[in-house]
């Protein structure tokens, strides 16, 4: 237990002591003191009624000091204001979804879809933590993982609305996602998705929500496969959504083997269980401990001290009225 105004206990122990050498000063010089005599007092305080009256009173007295002084020192402690300290090891049991959105021209007419589903997947999490990444040419990270969902929410209200914006112009969101060469680089956007997850050291549950058409244009430095191998390697599972999802089109059947490899799925964009399949799926990894910097809480803890206060007041005022000081 720590003070934070120790001196008010050094205060109200001075206090006490003070109140002990004043009164011990009166009693000697009443003692000394010149009075009026009785005559064959000391006969009657020989008797043993009296001898036992006396001692009772002597006793009485020195509980009622003893109590006084420590009511007195459990309120300087009280003022004190005591504090317990506390190491606190926060602990969040989670799991870490990156939502991974093309935002290339081929999806431009889609993405406001996406992130409706978006929107509805956030709102069936409880506790995971969330991130966004875009990309066309080249990726760009929206907002790291997190566990603020009015924030999410909030950035992802944001973008939807620049997409309502006026027809053919870019998005302000999108800026940063033009800097490579060509357009929609699938396999580079879902391998920077993957590098997106930190605590990399730890063994947790990573989930990517991966929505594309597939329709590649120019030269990756990483094939959709070549980034699912990278996905698959860092334990990142991926569920992909098809605005497609037509099981003879070539690149619907190569995003779904890309998820399948990562131990994922692939899903319609508008299929009646899309969202619901997806949080199934997710949940079926078991949550992870993330445990963040110890950090030492302090509260107050006068509780004890109020009790002993208590306790020592009415003790003291009962023994008072027994023996009718």
């Amino acid at each position: 237990m720590a003070l934070m105004f120790p001196w008010v206990v050094l205060v109200a122990c001075a206090a006490v002591f003070a109140a002990f050498a004043i009164g011990f000063s009166l009693r000697r010089g009443r003692q000394t003191s010149d009075g009026d005599l009785v005559s064959r007092a000391e006969r009657v305080t020989r008797l043993p009624a009296a001898r036992r009256a006396a001692s009772r009173r002597l006793t009485a007295l020195a509980v009622v000091v003893a109590l006084c002084a420590s009511a007195a020192i459990a309120g300087g402690i009280v003022i004190a204001r005591p504090i317990a300290a506390q190491t606190i090891v926060p602990e969040n049991t989670n799991r870490d979804i990156m939502l991974c959105l093309d935002v290339s021209g081929s999806m431009t007419d889609i993405d406001i879809e996406v992130l409706d589903i978006f929107d509805e997947l956030v709102d069936g999490f409880e506790g995971e933590r969330i991130g966004l990444t875009i990309f066309n040419a080249s990726p760009v990270q929206v907002f790291p993982l997190t566990d603020d969902y009015a924030f999410v929410k909030e950035n992802m209200r944001s973008i939807r609305e620049s997409l309502d914006g006026d027809y053919g112009a870019i998005p302000e969101h999108w800026a940063g996602t033009l800097e490579g060469a060509g357009s929609s680089l699938i396999g580079d956007g879902l391998a920077a998705c993957a590098t997106r997850f930190d605590h990399t050291d730890e063994e947790r549950s990573r989930s990517i929500i991966f929505a594309t058409d597939n329709e590649l244009v120019g030269d990756p430095l990483v094939t959709l496969m070549e980034a699912a191998g990278l996905a698959a390697h860092r334990g990142v599972r991926v569920f992909a959504i098809d605005p497609l999802q037509d099981p003879s089109s070539p690149l619907s059947a190569e995003l779904s083997q890309a998820a399948e490899r990562t131990n994922g799925a692939s899903y319609g964009l508008r299929g009646e269980t899309t969202v619901g399949d997806i949080l199934r799926e997710v949940r079926r990894e078991e949550a992870r401990a993330l445990t963040a910097e110890a950090e030492v809480v302090e509260t107050d803890a006068p509780s004890p001290w109020i009790l002993v206060l208590a306790i020592a007041s009415l003790a003291s005022v009962f023994v008072m009225w027994r023996v009718r000081l």
